[in-house]
């Protein structure tokens, strides 16, 4: 099909499907017979390689994304981040409907560490191919449960998802989210019981040590000790930390009596990530 035959409105409407040039959609078209679809393929068959030549372009900034999907008590989650190389892009209104679709195809298949789908790599290309940059999945966990909070800081540069036995009302599983999301030190564990014993046991030892080197007699620095130990739980398991919307109450006692926090994700862009569940 010679490409002056090509008409010109299905030429606009390729670009505005595909974001591309219009002398790439022109020829798009004539190569597939004035066919919109396979004028899509074309192009991104075409295209494939000038896309993956931009892999090695450092992708600085992105988006998390949270993904809750089913009704109480029968749920599925994901918190995903996707990447891009710069902030006007992740704040592109396309960039986001695709980190959300993502999010929704990992809530939907995975469980645990998720692995890129070739659903999720064509929602990716397609952005790729409208944009120019090197936008690529990064990570993502997706998990199964009963009821789920979640919380995306309004950059979204900082998600937490959040899994409780019981539900709890919207706005107390959001606060223990944004906790979790502002408080310092991040949480390393659910409670006491889910904190590695074998660092419970050096930080024991090292407080009984530090008590002894002071003068203290054995009796006393082991008392000393056990008072360091509860400081130290405290600080760091996010039942025990102090709300940090309201330093009178720990996150503990914003719960319902019997109800507690199965598992939790904290994820940033770029950052590294805390993954806790309850033992």
């Amino acid at each position: 099909m010679d490409t002056t035959a090509v008409n010109a409105k299905d030429v606009m409407r390729l670009r505005e499907r595909t974001g591309l040039g219009m002398m790439d959609c022109k020829a798009a078209l004539a190569e597939a017979g004035g066919d919109m679809t396979k004028a899509e393929a074309v192009l991104k068959e075409r295209l494939k390689g000038r896309m993956d030549s931009r892999t090695d372009r450092a992708a600085g900034q992105g988006r998390i994304v949270v993904r809750i999907d089913g009704s109480a008590g029968s749920q599925r989650a994901a918190i995903v981040e996707v990447r891009a190389e710069t902030d006007f892009t992740a704040k592109n209104d396309e960039f986001v409907a695709m980190a959300d679709a993502v999010a929704a195809i990992a809530a939907k298949d995975g469980s645990g560490d998720v692995t890129v789908t070739p659903g999720m790599t064509a929602k990716i290309d397609e952005v790729r191919l409208k944009t120019g940059e090197n936008v690529s999945f990064g990570r993502g966990v997706a998990a199964a449960g009963a009821f789920f909070g979640s919380y995306v800081h309004h950059d979204g540069k900082l998600g937490v998802l959040v899994e409780t036995s019981a539900p709890v009302p919207v706005e107390v599983a959001q606060g223990i989210c944004q906790h979790i999301a502002a408080n310092v030190p991040t949480p390393m564990a659910i409670g006491e019981a889910d904190m590695p014993q074998d660092l419970l046991e050096a930080r024991r030892r090292e407080a009984v040590e530090e008590a002894k080197a002071s003068g203290k007699p054995a009796e006393i620095a082991e008392k000393m000790a056990q008072g360091k130990m509860r400081k130290f739980l405290e600080d760091n398991t996010l039942l025990g930390q102090k709300f940090v919307k309201d330093e009178k109450r720990s996150v503990r006692e914003l719960l319902p009596a019997g109800v507690t926090v199965l598992r939790f994700v904290r994820m940033p862009l770029g950052g590294d990530a805390v993954h806790a569940r309850a033992r």
